[in-house]
């Protein structure tokens, strides 16, 4: 995708924090977006946010549930007639010993961060077979690392990352390229933090967007299956 211009791209989780901030990196190299979510409000919030609103869709999507992501494509190709990109960044994070997590977290983790994946994935596999489209996931070194405190959580980004590996397998045959980013911390709404100077030694959205967008210009004969980042330096505290 060496001209990104006017290719279409599909962002669940877009309405803030890195979904948001890559939807901003492709509107820049002109592409067209559409953003999905649960709430209608924050999603037309940040659509006005990204400017030019023939080049911006908001959907309210659920993506725990599969008929919601059927109607995002829908809606998508009803408007554009392609797409080419999809961007699976949905994700919800609770924290806590596995003795003290509840059924509801872990559902709650397990339908949003793993179930979410797939079915964004089998929404829009078919276009993407037409395209010879691009699928990423946005996973985690949690996906790597394990870490107190974080059963749920891990279970559900070291099946994204196997999930999206395995993937990549199956597509590559049609040409469709499949890459998970495995981030470290990112300066996000994510887990109630309310960004600030604070988090300036973090990875910034907009980088993740810069990520995206070096990967969909990279020569198709090179893939970069999986991308681990992390912040160059630790906080200095």
């Amino acid at each position: 995708m060496k001209d990104l211009k006017n290719k279409v791209a599909y962002i669940t989780g877009g309405s803030k924090g890195i979904g948001l901030g890559v939807a901003e990196a492709l509107i820049n190299v002109g592409m067209k977006v559409a953003i999905s979510g649960r709430t209608l409000k924050a999603l037309e919030k940040a659509a006005e946010h990204l400017g030019d609103q023939d080049n911006v869709l908001a959907l309210e999507s659920n993506v725990s549930n599969h008929e919601d992501e059927q109607k995002a494509v829908k809606q998508i190709l009803d408007k554009w007639g392609q797409l080419d990109v999809v961007l699976a960044n949905a994700g919800v994070g609770h924290f806590a010993p596995i003795d003290e997590m509840s059924d509801e977290q872990w559902h709650q983790m397990i339908d949003t961060n793993l179930n979410g994946v797939f079915h964004t994935l089998r929404a829009s596999v078919e276009a993407l077979k037409e395209s010879k489209g691009y699928y990423m996931t946005l996973a985690s070194l949690a996906g790597a690392n394990f870490f107190a405190s974080g059963a749920g959580y891990n279970a559900t980004k070291f099946g994204v990352v196997g999930f999206t590996q395995a993937a990549m397998l199956d597509l590559r045959k049609y040409d469709i390229k499949v890459s998970t980013i495995m981030p470290g911390s990112v300066a996000t709404h994510f887990a109630g933090n309310e960004p600030s100077e604070k988090d300036a030694w973090k990875i910034q959205p907009e980088d993740i967007g810069e990520l995206v967008v070096d990967l969909l210009k990279m020569h198709p004969r090179t893939l970069p299956s999986k991308v681990e980042v992390r912040p160059s330096r630790p906080d200095k505290k």
